[in-house]
């Protein structure tokens, strides 16, 4: 069972890093690119050392590893992974489908999990082996919803962009197979699967503090979160992501992806 002041302490570090970047959201925040030409704010780097600061201070045995400044102790047995918001092309451009994830590692299995919108009040909170819990000012309820078959399944995906030549042609297909696709979201789209209203999510390119978090919610929901092949995600998977609701799609969907 996870000690309850891991789960009391993420909280209130999802709070502190809510506080810190409401202030920039829809107020022409500066944007600068990265190396990999992902667009990176004061926001994001600031949002980032509020996170570090107070969970370091609280577990300073622990290890921390965050998208803008990578990794402090990463082979802790206990390893912190933050993305201080996901989904900072929807920040700047002023929707709010942007989240703050935080995720703990216990020997690099994600065992906590947070997606936090600050901007609209929601928040997702996963514990290995346990329901997921969520909290909004619009209703809805955790826990993924029965789809019999692909052909009834609402697709979620950030954008087309992130396929690789490669892997483009396999999500086409599911993209086919599928009722609808709502382009958009990125690691909210993954908390509206664990509310019911999405019943499919696919992408690819990830990162661990991209999909981390997502786990625990996710599963925690009654859903599925694999690669690909139908493998559980590690710290070293290539990227590829899929994300059920029913998990009984996980044949049709890994049949469909592979392709003839």
């Amino acid at each position: 069972m996870i000690d309850p002041g891991f789960v009391a302490a993420a909280e209130e570090a999802a709070d502190a890093a809510g506080r810190f970047i409401l202030p920039f959201f829809r107020a022409g925040v500066a944007v600068e690119g990265k190396a990999d030409a992902s667009p990176v704010t004061e926001a994001d780097r600031g949002a980032e050392l509020v996170l570090r600061e107070m969970l370091g201070a609280r577990f300073p045995e622990h290890g921390i590893w965050g998208e803008e400044f990578g990794p402090d102790r990463a082979d802790a047995e206990w390893v912190w992974l933050l993305d201080p918001i996901d989904g900072t092309r929807a920040f700047i451009t002023g929707r709010p489908l942007f989240t703050t994830l935080i995720s703990l590692l216990h020997r690099g299995r994600p065992v906590l999990g947070i997606i936090d919108q600050p901007a609209t009040g929601e928040r997702w909170v996963g514990l290995d082996g346990l329901p997921t819990r969520f909290r909004g000012p619009f209703g809805g309820r955790a826990g993924c919803r029965p789809c019999a078959a692909l052909a009834e399944a609402e697709l979620g995906c950030t954008a087309p962009e992130i396929f690789t030549p490669e892997l483009a042609p396999g999500f086409d297909r599911l993209r086919a197979a599928c009722r609808r696709t709502s382009w958009g979201g990125d690691a909210y789209a993954y908390g509206l699967l664990a509310l019911g209203t999405l019943d499919v999510v696919c992408e690819a390119t990830l990162k661990p503090w991209d999909w981390a978090a997502l786990r625990p919610v996710i599963e925690g929901a009654g859903g599925s979160l694999t690669d690909w092949q139908g493998h559980t995600l590690t710290l070293d998977s290539p990227g590829e992501v899929l994300a059920l609701g029913d998990r009984g799609l996980l044949p049709a969907s890994l049949r469909t992806l592979a392709g003839p």
